[in-house]
């Protein structure tokens, strides 16, 4: 790093700066900077003739234009971003040598990029589906990224079907349907012929494919890598992100209904969240395993379909990262981003994993198409903050001018330099990981247990949890055509639970098996979200209030769940202002059209004494779509009606009583554990 170079958790932003451009209050011009005269009308022979080839602010505005997009993702198309800053709690040099980890307190700048695995960019949101989680951190020694998901284990062990998996789980090629959805034959067939995908598989099958925000997920690294230390000693490492505000979900029906209420649903969440000062907060926990341990567990370290219980292998918190800001441009940045396994910096290192093995190909190959050529690097928000010196030239949109007539090593025409860096001098070191073995096409026997883990995660979950798993196995599977699918998935999933199996199998038409490997009693507490961190902190509550409202009470409740942290938002009939009792007034944030109970974690259910029959029907549709849904329900005054009427009086997180009660704090508290399965829902 060149010494004179200071870097900090501003440093990206600064020099993002210097390609950031406001064209608020300039005078129009074209790309060669030439002011415009006029841009409503192209240059023609007389006002009703024919356009004209030398109209060069037309060829070069309508090229442009038919040029501004580029090919998107083939997986993980569908994403949102933001920036943030990571900062270390403590020294890791004990571990690594990676300096951003090295000193207690030092900030990293990140930038972080959250999305869907299998839609298209135009896809909705809230599909059952994986997550990524990619976290670029811009350090002193370069670019360094965690590539990772909201779920710590894949569908594959070897990179090389990747292709196939893709292809599975992808529209089918005959009617290109359905779009972002697993729910079709392609993708069970290809579960059922693959069958170490019976463990991602659990996982895509339970609440975490529907996360309520991606700030209210994990992320996981998904493969082992490597610490190494100044003194060249290795440790297994595994990544987790956790965040601050615990693991929470949709349910299926909720999740739904946002895809055709709000399909931009997550994102809009992420950029108000931090546009709020809410700043989303992820803890970075590792998991570390000394080399010399490697082969002493029941699991292999290196098959990406089996996660290192927590139990076993506990999770130190390292460091936090708060995303607090917005991109400015969502294509310059979140769209041209390019993440890859491969970029680390000394300290951090590869394992043996095949997939991860493959991914360190695979990603760069993908830059190449997406990006046109080897210089992404070079675009501003890939650009490490610091310096980069090479002998590489040229190529698709090159930006940097390098000035001399030495572009090649060695040399003695600029005393042999660019020169490598001695690891002593932060030059990257390969592992000398002892290698030794015959070129062979095969898997490791200790790879080839599908079936414990999927078990382990089954075992660990609470009762509404297993409900929602053999609810979307039903519906998964119901949604295939061919029943010797259905037959093949759920004899295959009597290895994990034969119960289960039997249940779905009903459900879905197919046979039920009457065998199946269900002896696995091992369970991991961590896995279940029931045991995940609950706070009422940033949840959005819709309050239905009409003109006439008893303000003064009201007013008390709205600054009590303000106080906590608590998002509140006015439903009416419609826009304008409301004026309460005694003069007090609210703006309605949302009519009742614009608005969906769907898309609050809580409604509260105030009304007045005039409401209109338009306002009372939709009135009940919130109570009882919310109540349905298992989430917080709260009523004062003319809002208690809709309760009664609806029979839902005494049912858990069913609140009601005076606004100048104990109310407020019985309603945040109801917020707080986020659902109430045991609620009786018809």
């Amino acid at each position: 790093m060149d010494k004179k170079t200071k870097i900090g958790a501003d440093s990206k932003d600064e020099q993002l700066e210097q390609f950031r451009s406001d064209d608020a209050g300039k005078d129009l011009t074209t790309n060669q900077g030439v002011k415009v005269s006029e841009d409503e009308f192209s240059l023609k022979a007389g006002e009703r003739g024919p356009t004209l080839m030398e109209d060069f602010h037309f060829r070069e505005k309508m090229t442009h234009f038919d040029h501004e997009r580029i090919p998107e993702r083939v997986v993980h198309a569908r994403g949102y971003a933001a920036h943030g800053v990571f900062e270390a709690y403590d020294s890791l040099e004990h571990l690594t040598k990676a300096k951003f980890l090295s000193e207690k307190g030092k900030k990293t700048p990140v930038f972080v990029r959250f999305s869907t695995v299998a839609g298209s960019r135009g896809s909705a949101e809230t599909v059952r589906d994986v997550r990524g989680f990619a976290t670029k951190f811009y350090t002193e020694e370069g670019n360094y990224d965690l590539v990772g998901n909201n779920m710590p284990v894949f569908f594959i062990q070897d990179a090389i079907k990747f292709p196939d998996f893709v292809h599975a789980v992808k529209p089918e090629p005959h009617n290109e349907m359905p779009q972002a959805a697993s729910a079709h034959d392609t993708l069970w067939d290809f579960v059922a012929h693959n069958q170490e995908t019976a463990h991602a598989i659990m996982w895509l099958m339970s609440d975490r494919a529907l996360p309520r925000s991606f700030r209210m997920m994990d992320g996981f690294g998904v493969h082992a890598f490597r610490f190494v230390n100044a003194e060249g000693k290795s440790h297994f490492v595994k990544f987790n992100w956790k965040s601050t505000l615990g693991v929470h979900s949709l349910v299926w029906d909720e999740a739904q209904k946002i895809s055709g209420k709000d399909p931009d649903f997550n994102r809009r969440d992420l950029y108000e969240a931090i546009e709020n000062g809410d700043y989303p907060e992820f803890e970075l926990g590792v998991q570390i395993i000394p080399e010399e341990d490697e082969h002493k567990f029941d699991f292999d370290l290196l098959d990406a379909t089996k996660l290192w219980p927590q139990e076993e292998i506990p999770i130190q918190i390292v460091g936090k990262m708060t995303l607090n800001r917005n991109v400015d441009n969502v294509f310059a940045e979140t769209e041209q981003v390019a993440f890859h396994a491969g970029h680390v910096v000394p300290g951090i290192d590869f394992s043996n994993d095949p997939l991860l093995q493959g991914r360190l190909f695979s990603y760069t190959d993908t830059q190449l198409i997406r990006l046109g050529g080897p210089n992404f690097h070079e675009l501003p928000i890939n650009r490490p903050v610091c310096p980069f010196h090479n002998n590489q030239r040229d190529g698709y949109g090159r930006q940097t001018i390098n000035r001399g007539q030495v572009s090649y090593h060695k040399n003695g025409l600029a005393n042999n330099t660019p020169a490598p860096a001695s690891p002593a001098d932060g030059g990257f070191e390969h592992y000398q990981e002892k290698m030794e073995g015959r070129k062979v096409r095969a898997r490791s026997e200790s790879f080839k247990d599908h079936f414990s883990q999927a078990a382990m995660f089954w075992n660990s979950m609470s009762a509404p949890e297993k409900e929602h798993i053999i609810e979307a196995f039903s519906f998964e599977l119901g949604k295939c055509k061919e029943k010797v699918v259905r037959q093949n998935a759920v004899d295959m999933f009597a290895n994990v639970n034969l119960e289960m199996a039997q249940t779905v199998a009903k459900n879905v038409g197919a046979v039920p098996p009457e065998s199946g490997h269900t002896e696995i009693g091992k369970t991991s507490p961590a896995l279940s979200q029931e045991n995940t961190i609950k706070t009422p902190a940033t949840r959005k509550v819709g309050v239905l209030l009409g003109d006439g409202f008893e303000d003064k009470e009201v007013s008390k409740v709205f600054d009590a769940l303000k106080a906590k942290g608590l998002q509140v938002e006015i439903v009416s009939e419609m826009q304008g202002m409301l004026t309460g009792k005694n003069g007090g007034e609210f703006e309605v944030d949302h009519t009742f059209t614009t608005a969906d109970p769907v898309l609050y974690d809580a409604i509260y259910a105030v009304g007045s004494a005039s409401v209109s029959r338009k306002f009372a029907k939709e009135a009940a549709r919130y109570v009882g779509e919310a109540f349905d849904h298992y989430k917080p329900v709260g009523a004062t005054h003319d809002g208690m009606k809709w309760i009664e009427a609806a029979h839902m009086q005494g049912q858990p997180g069913v609140i009601t009583g005076s606004a100048d009660g104990s109310f407020a704090a019985e309603f945040i508290a109801a917020i707080t554990k986020h659902r109430h399965w045991d609620r009786q829902v018809e």
